[in-house]
């Protein structure tokens, strides 16, 4: 919260600690404050922007849904101008998605069914119906589980968004599609547990838990798979596997027993303990040690491998960083809530269903993006271009 950038804004934050069982105090009003000056003026300068391709002049449709999110989280609804302008533009952004699905499911949407998924959710929380149509392209997504998008967050998201519409009745003509999604993610989401007691991965199981404990009736079997998965994060809280806000925003209400279908009716004059900030005490200064990692691209020709010398702990974009200062090696990033993602390498930009794959060697994918994996002495990381 204290990073309070335009670049560091997150939505996801302050949900996250209003669904927790603490609260930030004057800090917790002060970010939503400036969360509600930062979207407001973003929508300003997207009614005046006669550049439709201007991505600055607007949040993207993942930020605007968790911005109704966070604005649900201090329990308000959408409503006058301003709200009406937000809720326009958020389905103006499913219908658009919808249109790039296509009428035959072929298509894939120009962000991600995550995204849709969400959108949908956040819309519901507010009680502002969407088409059926809208609704019925996530609803055939989970029915035919054709689509290599369709990781356990995204299914969860989309299960998430299928709770709310059940029990908000907004979409009463898809009721009975809508009440075997909700079962069909269940299933999907149990099958994707490891021996270690994950859905999906460590980082997608606060996600797959906040949908199972959706669940009205929960099997024995669910418990069952629930309790081995909260086990499972409490270790990995123990190895201090979380440092991404986005991430840790969705642990802490399945900390706290809640997840973010809670939002249809937020208790808001519920007591909370006050959050303190830890001070941590001095350690005696230690210079850190160089490390060398091996960066592999072998997309491009010719192909690029170099060896990188870093500080102990540094992340992935520092050694991004100080290849580009080494000449030849260029990248480009995006700015995104889970923070930066690679866009292109060497010049090669990452179009339609393409995206940059980091990978550790082997042929291990990297869990984090490269803001938070830090690698180890002697690593080799290869940056792959892949489709979906």
């Amino acid at each position: 919260m204290d990073r309070l950038s335009l670049e560091q804004l997150n939505p996801s934050i302050y949900v996250g600690l209003r669904l927790s069982g603490l609260q930030a105090g004057p800090k917790e009003a002060h970010y939503l404050h400036s969360l509600k000056l930062s979207y407001q003026q973003s929508l300003l300068r997207s009614a005046s922007s006669n550049d439709k391709s201007d991505s600055e002049a607007k949040p993207s449709m993942g930020q605007l849904a968790l911005y109704l999110l966070a604005l649900r989280a201090n329990c308000e609804f959408v409503g006058s101008r301003k709200g009406d302008r937000l809720v326009s533009q958020l389905k103006g952004f499913l219908e658009t998605e919808k249109r790039a699905i296509g009428h035959n499911h072929k298509g894939h949407p120009h962000t991600s069914y995550y995204q849709y998924g969400l959108s949908i959710l956040a819309l519901c929380l507010h009680r502002k119906r969407v088409h059926d149509s809208v609704v019925g392209k996530l609803l055939y997504a989970i029915e035919h589980e054709q689509h290599p998008d369709l990781s356990v967050d995204t299914t969860a998201m989309a299960g998430l968004a299928f709770s709310c519409l059940e029990v908000s009745n907004l979409n009463l003509n898809q009721r009975d599609r809508i009440a075997l999604a909700i079962q069909r993610v269940q299933e999907r989401i149990l099958r994707a547990q490891t021996p270690e007691g994950h859905f999906g991965n460590v980082y997608s199981t606060p996600l797959a838990l906040q949908f199972l404990m959706t669940s009205l009736k929960p099997t024995e079997k669910q418990g069952t798979a629930c309790l081995k998965a909260k086990a499972a994060l409490l270790d990995s809280l123990q190895h201090k596997a979380f440092q991404n806000p986005l991430v840790i925003s969705q642990l802490l209400p399945v900390l706290n027993q809640k997840s973010y279908v809670a939002l249809i009716s937020p208790n808001c004059q519920a007591p909370k303990v006050i959050l303190e900030t830890v001070k941590e005490t001095p350690s005696q200064t230690q210079v850190p040690e160089v490390i060398h990692v091996t960066l592999k691209v072998p997309s491009i020709f010719p192909p690029y491998k170099h060896s990188i010398s870093v500080l102990d702990g540094s992340s992935l974009e520092d050694v991004l960083k100080k290849a580009q200062e080494h000449g030849r090696f260029r990248y480009g990033t995006q700015a995104s809530l889970s923070g930066p993602y690679l866009t292109s390498v060497m010049g090669k930009k990452a179009e339609g269903p393409e995206y940059w794959q980091l990978l550790r060697a082997p042929n291990i994918p990297l869990l984090q993006g490269i803001a938070d994996y830090r690698p180890r002495d002697g690593e080799t990381i290869e940056l792959r271009l892949v489709r979906w």
